[in-house]
């Protein structure tokens, strides 16, 4: 098995975003970093990336956890810039 660090040198996602992911699928790191690096490689997995960080920072606004708010907002924010929706 691959580690986060090795899937991270292999696809264009941070370790942050990764880790959202994890918490957001309910996944160790190691486990979420695999399917995110291979999800990004499409643009279906870009979308499904996109929601769940859009779920992330709505769940942090909604429960009024202001750093966490913060920190999926710049998290999702380099994600959107590195990884664009084609419209």
């Amino acid at each position: 098995m691959l580690s986060m660090r090795d899937c991270l040198d292999y696809c264009d996602l941070t370790e942050e975003e990764v880790e959202l992911f994890a918490q957001h699928e309910q996944l160790p790191c190691e486990v979420a970093a695999t399917i995110a690096c291979s999800m990004v490689q499409t643009e279906d997995g870009v979308v499904h990336m996109d929601h769940c960080l859009a779920d992330m920072l709505e769940d942090a606004l909604r429960l009024g956890e202001n750093a966490k708010t913060e920190h999926v907002f710049h998290v999702y924010a380099q994600f959107r810039a590195a990884h664009p929706l084609a419209h």
